[in-house]
C-alpha cells in the first residue's frame, strides 16, 4: 500500500474516534441510568461484551461513513462543480439536450508563472462566473462539472446554438479573472445519444479542430450523430487505405525548376467526399491510430517516388509520436531498403508546439533518421519557442516559415524577422521555403531577400497523384 494511501485511511480512523468518543460516553450514561441498581452497576463480562461491541459499531460505522463520502462525493475538491464521474452519471440520468465544453488554452502558463494557489483560485472563480453567465441568460436545467485539468463541461436543455451564444458572450465579458488573462477554446454538441464518454471525447476533438483554423474563426455547433457518423468514415478510410494525395510544388529560386513536392492528404468517404486533415487527425490521435496513418502515408510516397524521375523530392509531415516510436522507424527504414530507393529524395517534416522533456534523446533519434539519408524539414518555423529550441541543438536540412510572415509581408517587423530568420538559415547551411506564396508582390519580396524555395497559388497549382506520375514517369 502508499504510503499516501495508509496515512489517509489513518487520519480517518483518527476522525472516526474523535467522532466516536461523544457517542461512547452518551452511552456510558444511558448504562449508567438504566442499569445502575443502588449505586453502580456491576461490571459482569456480558456488559463487557456489550460495551466493548457498542464501542467498535459505533467508530466503525463512523469509519465507514467517511470512505463512503470519499468515495462517492459528487463535487470536484478544487470547483466545488460536478467531478467527472459524477457528471457523465448526470448526462445518462437525465439526458441533456446540449453538451459544451470550455477549456483554458493558457493554464500551464498561468500556473508556472502565477503558481498553484492562484490557479486553484483562478479556476474556482471561473465555474462561479460561467455559473451565474449561464442562469443569468438562461439556461434550463443545466449543471456543470469539471472534466479535468482547465476544462469544464456544461449540460443544459437549451439547443446548441443558444449555448454557443451564451458561452461566446462569456468569453468575451470574461477575458480577465482576478487579473489572470485567460485564453479559451470551447466546444458544443447536441444529440449526444447513450454514450457521454464518447461525447465527450469528440468535444475535446472539436477543440484541437479549432486549433488548425484561424484565431478569428467562431466554433460552430456541432450534432454528435453526425461527429460519430464522421468517426466511422474516418475508420473505414483508413482500414481500406482510401486517401487522396495532392502535390504542391517547390519553385528552387536558384535553378527556376521545380524539384520538390510538398505532400497533402485527405481522407475519402465511401461516397467520394474529402475529409480535411485538421478534422480526422484528431480523432485518429485519440483512437492511438496515428503510427498506421504515418505509415500509409511513408508507404504511398515511397511507392510514388518509384513511379517518378530521381530528381525529384517529396515532403511530408510525419507525427514526432511516430518518429520516437521505434517499431515505426525499424518499419520505415525496412520498407525504404526494401524498395531500393534514394533516401534523400524523402524529406519527414516535422512539427512540435512544446520542445520534448527528453530533448537529447529526441535528437539522437533524428541523427539516427538522417544517418539513413532522410532529410529533415521543420515546419512551421516560427510559430512556437520549440523552432528555435531545436534548431539550437540540431542543423536540419530544411526549414519552412510559418505561414504569417508571407501573409504578413508587408508589415515590416514581420519583413525584418524573416529577413534575420532567412539569413540565419543561410549561415547555417539550412534551405529555407516559404509558402502560400500566392501574390506577384510576395514573390519578388522573398526572392530578394534570398529565399531558396517557394510553393503557393502564385507558384503553381498542386497537382493529383495521378497527374504527377504522367508528368514525370
Amino acid at each position: 500500500m502508499l504510503a499516501s494511501a495508509r496515512e489517509e485511511r489513518e487520519r480517518r480512523f483518527k476522525l472516526a474516534l474523535r467522532a466516536g468518543i461523544p457517542l461512547i460516553l452518551i452511552f456510558s450514561l444511558l448504562f449508567y441510568t438504566s442499569f445502575s441498581k443502588d449505586g453502580f452497576a456491576k461490571l459482569t463480562l456480558d456488559i463487557s461484551i456489550l460495551m466493548a461491541g457498542l464501542v467498535f459499531i459505533t467508530i466503525y460505522f463512523i469509519y465507514f461513513l467517511l470512505e463512503l463520502d470519499v468515495k462517492e462525493t459528487l463535487l470536484d475538491r478544487t470547483t466545488e462543480g460536478f467531478n467527472q464521474e459524477a457528471f457523465i452519471k448526470k448526462l445518462q440520468q437525465y439526458q441533456p439536450k446540449t453538451i459544451a465544453l470550455v477549456s483554458i488554452n493558457n493554464l500551464t502558463t498561468i500556473n508556472d508563472n502565477y503558481g498553484i494557489s492562484a490557479t486553484n483560485d483562478l479556476l474556482h472563480t471561473l465555474i462561479s462566473k460561467l455559473n451565474h453567465h449561464t442562469q443569468r441568460y438562461g439556461t434550463e436545467n443545466s449543471w456543470i462539472g469539471r472534466n479535468f485539468g482547465a476544462e469544464f463541461l456544461i449540460a443544459a436543455d437549451n439547443n446548441s446554438q443558444d449555448i454557443q451564444e451564451i458561452l461566446q458572450k462569456f468569453i468575451n465579458e470574461t477575458t480577465t479573472i482576478n487579473t489572470i488573462e485567460v485564453d479559451y477554446r470551447f466546444a458544443v454538441i447536441s444529440n449526444f445519444g447513450n454514450d457521454p464518454e464518447k461525447t465527450i471525447a469528440q468535444l475535446r476533438d472539436q477543440i484541437k479542430v479549432q486549433e488548425f483554423k484561424k484565431e478569428d474563426s467562431k466554433p460552430l455547433a456541432q450534432d454528435a450523430s453526425e461527429l460519430s457518423q464522421l468517426e466511422t468514415s474516418i475508420l473505414e478510410a483508413l482500414n481500406n487505405k482510401t486517401f487522396n494525395f495532392y502535390y504542391r510544388p517547390l519553385l528552387n529560386i536558384k535553378s527556376q525548376e521545380i524539384d520538390s513536392y510538398e505532400i497533402s492528404v485527405k481522407l475519402r468517404t465511401s461516397l467520394g467526399k474529402e475529409i480535411l486533415p485538421r478534422d480526422y487527425l484528431p480523432v485518429i490521435n485519440r483512437l492511438g491510430l496515428g503510427r498506421t496513418y504515418d505509415h500509409i502515408i511513408l508507404a504511398n510516397t515511397v511507392q510514388t517516388a518509384l513511379l517518378t524521375d530521381n530528381n525529384i523530392s517529396f515532403s511530408f509531415n510525419l507525427s514526432p509520436f511516430s518518429l520516437r516510436d521505434r517499431d515505426f522507424l525499424e518499419a520505415s527504414f525496412d520498407l525504404i531498403e526494401e524498395k531500393n530507393i534514394d533516401a534523400s529524395r524523402l524529406i519527414f517534416e516535422i512539427y512540435e508546439r512544446k520542445t520534448h522533456h527528453d530533448l537529447s534523446k529526441y535528437l539522437k533519434t533524428l541523427s539516427k533518421i538522417r544517418a539513413r539519408g532522410i532529410r529533415i524539414c521543420i515546419d512551421n518555423f516560427g510559430s512556437s519557442n520549440s523552432s528555435m529550441e531545436y534548431l539550437r541543438h540540431f542543423k536540419f536540412d530544411i526549414v519552412q516559415f510559418d505561414r504569417d510572415f508571407v501573409s504578413r509581408i508587408n508589415d515590416k517587423n514581420s519583413l525584418s524577422i524573416l529577413k534575420s530568420l532567412i539569413q540565419m538559415s543561410q549561415d547555417l547551411g539550412i534551405i529555407s521555403v516559404a509558402k502560400w506564396v500566392d501574390k506577384e508582390h510576395q514573390k519578388e519580396i522573398l526572392k530578394e531577400i534570398g529565399i531558396d524555395y517557394m510553393q503557393g497559388f502564385g507558384i503553381a497549382r498542386q497537382l493529383t497523384e495521378q497527374q504527377l506520375i504522367e508528368k514525370y514517369n
